[in-house]
């Protein structure tokens, strides 16, 4: 999984805000990581319906740790709560996309989601004025959320985000639907 990115664009930034820190991920955030992912119901309507498990999910870790955007999300406690990915579609490399996302299902349906969003996207709007999204067909509660942010649906597409070539729905948010949505 390499990704290009603008020279003007850390894809690694450290970012922190509302009692969340989001860092690099490093690899000594593995047993951390895989902890918080150790849910299945996270998985539920993921496509790697399995990746809660050891032994699938250390291969993804390594492919996160390789990409060279990846960022663990911790909470006030320091707790690994998640991670993120900065990335680039390879069809259209010109754009910068945030995706790869899980938190643990104590952070869902409150303010965490949103926190981790406004630290994320005011990064990635520093640079660009669109944020694309890339979520499975069959992925509901990542469409939904998504949508709530302000993103609207664009197309479908085949891309490889990592892993070979996937139909992915494709959202985009503009740093003006963004602007409005967040003060709502």
């Amino acid at each position: 999984m390499a990704f290009v990115f603008p020279s003007d664009f850390n894809p690694q930034p450290s970012l922190e805000g509302s009692g969340i820190k989001i860092s690099s991920l490093r690899k000594q955030d593995r047993d951390g990581l895989a902890e918080a992912a150790n849910d299945p119901e996270i998985w539920a309507g993921h496509p790697a319906r399995t990746r809660h498990e050891r032994v699938v999910f250390d291969p993804y870790f390594d492919l996160l740790l390789s990409s060279g955007a990846a960022l663990v999300i911790r909470d006030a406690s320091n707790w690994v709560i998640g991670c993120t990915v900065y990335y680039s579609d390879t069809n259209a490399p010109s754009r910068l996309s945030i995706g790869f996302t899980f938190l643990v299902r104590k952070h869902w349906g409150g303010k965490t989601n949103r926190i981790v969003k406004r630290l994320t996207l005011g990064h990635l709007f520093s640079a660009k004025s669109e944020a694309w999204f890339h979520i499975a067909p069959t992925n509901l509660r990542s469409q939904t959320a998504t949508k709530r942010l302000g993103a609207i649906y664009m197309h479908e597409a085949d891309i490889d985000l990592g892993g070979g070539a996937q139909t992915w729905g494709c959202y985009c948010l503009t740093r003006e639907n963004w602007d409005v949505n967040d003060r709502s």
